[in-house]
């Protein structure tokens, strides 16, 4: 009996009509989509509009816990109430364990918008997946993500985090089970399935990983900055309305 493998690429920033062909072209059958600043219903509605019987695409939130200088990012998959930025790290991590969503850590080491070795290692009980490939990372940063994976025993994942059309699919994880629905997903991730960490490789590979670093400028920039803190009612501010007061006492703006 052959078990099934479901190729997932378990971060995409970026989701439309050639997103989805692209991701089919490249033998991709599950796309977790969680954008930067886009609250959850709006993410399962883009969701469930580009889902289709050969793509399944999952909503997800890469969480921005604490201050700008300082923050680090949690990948939430399976929540079933928004979440917003700017929050404290047990903040958020106590919501996420609270809705039984899974929950990852993207992009480990990097900068000042993660998780660390010591930060993974306190919180181990807590996290279900670490990412080990990321084709935003530059190579020394996967390779310590790796190291970081194997001391604290976690599963691992890798993903595109394409921010850009073409990124799609460079990069994915071989779950080794049948994954049809969110639940399934989660489930997953959750129970620690059997799964493989896959990319490509070549000329077009490493130019389509620079592309995506160079694109950290443009996300970095004090134009967006400046957009998310003077406005103060930015979808995923703790201060908006839709969220009815209910994160005062973990917000850090």
């Amino acid at each position: 009996m052959t078990t099934a493998t479901t190729r997932v690429d378990m971060h995409v920033k970026t989701l439309d009509g050639r997103v989805v062909e692209r991701a089919k072209a490249r033998g991709i059958d599950v796309l977790v989509y969680a954008p930067h600043f886009t609250r959850l219903p709006e993410i399962r509605e883009q969701a469930e509009r580009h889902s289709d019987a050969d793509l399944l695409i999952v909503p997800g939130r890469e969480i921005f816990t604490g201050n700008w200088q300082n923050r680090r990012h949690l990948l939430a998959v399976g929540l079933s109430s928004p979440v917003p930025d700017f929050i404290s790290f047990e903040g958020a991590l106590s919501e996420i364990v609270e809705q039984g969503a899974a929950l990852c850590v993207p992009h480990p080491t990097l900068l000042n918008v993660s998780l660390g070795r010591p930060e993974i290692r306190a919180y181990a009980d807590h996290i279900d997946a670490v990412e080990t490939y990321n084709a935003k990372s530059p190579p020394h940063v996967n390779s310590r993500s790796k190291r970081v994976v194997e001391e604290a025993g976690l599963p691992a994942f890798g993903s595109s985090y394409a921010h850009l059309r073409g990124t799609v699919g460079e990069a994915w994880t071989a779950f080794d089970t049948e994954i049809e629905q969110e639940t399934d997903l989660v489930e997953a991730l959750v129970s620690g399935v059997d799964r493989r960490v896959v990319h490509r490789s070549g000329p077009q590979h490493r130019l389509r990983r620079l592309a995506e670093f160079a694109h950290l400028g443009y996300e970095n920039s004090w134009g967006k900055i400046d957009r998310l803190f003077l406005s103060g009612t930015e979808p995923t501010h703790p201060d908006h309305i839709a969220y009815g007061g209910r994160f005062d006492d973990v917000a850090v703006y």
